[in-house]
């Protein structure tokens, strides 16, 4: 599973190269949320992966990096 962060958000990237969502950060809600692209393409593996990332992010020990457009 790759994290590949485009702006603000990371797509999911599943192993074949298919595009599985974007994880965002929720102000409102202050945490990070995983909005699926197809969700029937989205195994347990993939969610398992996707659920520690975003435990990880709202912990701190991953961050999104931010974009320099210059």
């Amino acid at each position: 599973m790759l994290f590949f962060p485009i702006q603000q958000e990371l797509d999911c990237i599943s192993e074949d190269g298919e595009i599985l969502g974007k994880i965002r950060f929720d102000d409102a809600q202050r945490k990070h949320i995983f909005y699926a692209t197809n969700d029937s393409s989205i195994t347990s593996l993939h969610q398992e992966a996707i659920r520690q990332r975003l435990d990880g992010l709202d912990e701190g020990r991953f961050q999104i990096p931010m974009q320099d457009d210059d």
